[in-house]
């Protein structure tokens, strides 16, 4: 139950926007951010000043060993990048250990999760208090039935644990809930329309680091939007997606039906930069967001100015390496160009 008109009202407008295709404002802050587009003065005639547009693609990257362990002193001429795999020039460079962050914590609470939300909610809350730092900023969404936003964005510890302790568990797709969307009850796991509202309407005008932290087993039933659509949308963002893969496989075995939600988490979490972490039992969840908390901690971010200047709108590969060393390096993997 949503305690406050403000945020009653926010929820009912992001529901309405999936629907509609409204576009509320984005609540965005003046932090320190990653390079952004920039204008250069050019010699031009006197009393004249012409201006050149500089688009800088952002890389965020999470270097490893090979047995898992972070490799946080690298520098700037240690990485290459290729876009379509054509060499880049890194002209930025920094660890982010300090960088503002804006999270988007994201509970699936469709009927599968019923088993394992109370310990989801545990733990989210104890990650909160773990990452977020003064000028972080995070808001909290569950998704069932319907996509509802419980806070806003906010660096309030105690609202955003209020919010994560009103989850509860719909009755999804069996219950009395009517569906939200037309045609009604079609479904109680709107995983996929989750994604596209969060990256679409909530972080696309933010800047800085962006990351959804979902909590789900990865089963989508019933979304509007399909998954390719709900991945573009966190890649037209610049969001970083990682996935608390927490599944009740029994409650998959009770209703006779396989469970295949991983290969969806990998998707989303992978192409963006971001990864899964399985939870197989209730111990490892705490370890699950002690990972998440680490790596977002110890990033490097990389920008260049890409040598394919055309507007064109397309899809464009990424790869990140280390140039010595067997490392494995966590990074998104492509990103779209400018469309004009």
């Amino acid at each position: 139950m949503i305690t406050n008109a403000p945020t009653r009202f926010a929820a009912l407008a992001l529901v309405l926007a999936l629907l509609a295709g409204f576009q509320p404002t984005s609540w965005a802050r003046q932090d320190s951010a990653p390079a952004k587009p920039q204008e250069q003065k050019t010699s031009t005639p006197p009393g004249q000043t012409l201006k050149v547009s500089i688009e800088v693609v952002n890389v965020y990257a999470v270097v490893k060993e090979k047995d898992g362990h972070m490799v946080p002193d690298l520098n700037k001429d240690d990485f290459e990048i290729t876009e379509d795999n054509v060499p880049q020039e890194v002209k930025y460079f920094s660890r982010q250990t300090d960088t503002p962050l804006t999270l988007g914590m994201m509970v699936d609470t469709s009927p599968s999760q019923g088993r394992v939300l109370p310990i989801e909610q545990e733990q989210a809350k104890a990650f909160l208090n773990q990452v977020l730092r003064p000028k972080d900023l995070a808001f909290v969404l569950h998704f069932d039935l319907e996509v509802e936003l419980l806070q806003d964005f906010t660096a309030d510890l105690q609202r955003l644990t209020h919010a994560i302790d009103e989850t509860v568990i719909n009755g999804g797709g069996q219950g009395p809930t009517p569906s939200t969307f037309p045609g009604g009850n079609i479904g109680g796991t709107h995983l996929y329309d989750a994604v596209w509202l969060a990256a679409n309407e909530l972080l696309k005008n933010e800047v800085g680091r962006k990351v959804l932290i979902l909590m789900t087993d990865g089963e989508d039933q019933g979304s509007k939007e399909k998954l390719t659509s709900g991945l573009e949308a966190a890649q037209r963002s610049d969001v970083i997606i990682y996935s608390v893969e927490i599944s009740d496989q029994s409650f998959y075995h009770a209703q006779g039906i396989g469970y295949g939600g991983d290969s969806v988490l990998r998707k989303l979490s992978e192409e963006t930069g971001g990864r899964v972490v399985p939870v197989k039992n209730a111990g490892e969840t705490a370890v699950a967001f002690q990972q998440i908390a680490r790596e977002l901690r110890t990033q490097y971010l990389l920008g260049y100015t890409s040598t394919n200047t055309k507007h064109d709108g397309t899809y464009r590969k990424i790869r990140v390496q280390v140039k010595s060393g067997n490392y494995k390096v966590q990074a998104r993997r492509g990103y779209y160009a400018p469309a004009h």
